[in-house]
């Protein structure tokens, strides 16, 4: 049975710091490719990040990039996500998501979730 379970989040000051884990069990974690996704009240849900499966390529949602940086460790089966310069409209549902083929900030393009972690950032 496969499980996501995100970590990390938590109150923070605007320009403040905070890094998200994502950790998979229950499949051969290189085998899959990982993206987070942040969802705010009455808004949809949108990709912040993705990561292929070796940790080569990554791709950042257009508001994000430059401040945070997506990387994985393999051998922990875990994802992390570096948040930093962190704003008032960063402050989101956090989720992590799990896909073999699945690729991009689509977030039907994955198929195994985590129930999210919440992130607020004060001003």
């Amino acid at each position: 049975q496969v499980q996501v379970v995100e970590s990390g989040g938590g109150l923070v000051q605007t320009g403040g710091s905070l890094r998200l884990s994502c950790t998979a069990s229950g499949l051969t974690f290189d085998d899959y490719r990982v993206g987070w996704f942040r969802q705010a009240p009455g808004k949809e849900r949108e990709g912040v990040s993705c990561i292929s499966y070796r940790g080569k390529t990554a791709y950042y949602a257009d508001s994000v990039k430059g401040r945070f940086t997506i990387s994985r460790d393999n051998a922990k089966n875990t994802v992390y996500l570096q948040m930093n310069s962190l704003k008032p409209e960063d402050t989101a549902m956090y989720y992590c998501a799990a896909d073999r083929t699945g690729w991009g900030l689509r977030w039907d393009a994955y198929n195994y979730w985590g129930q999210g972690t919440q992130v607020t950032v004060s001003s």
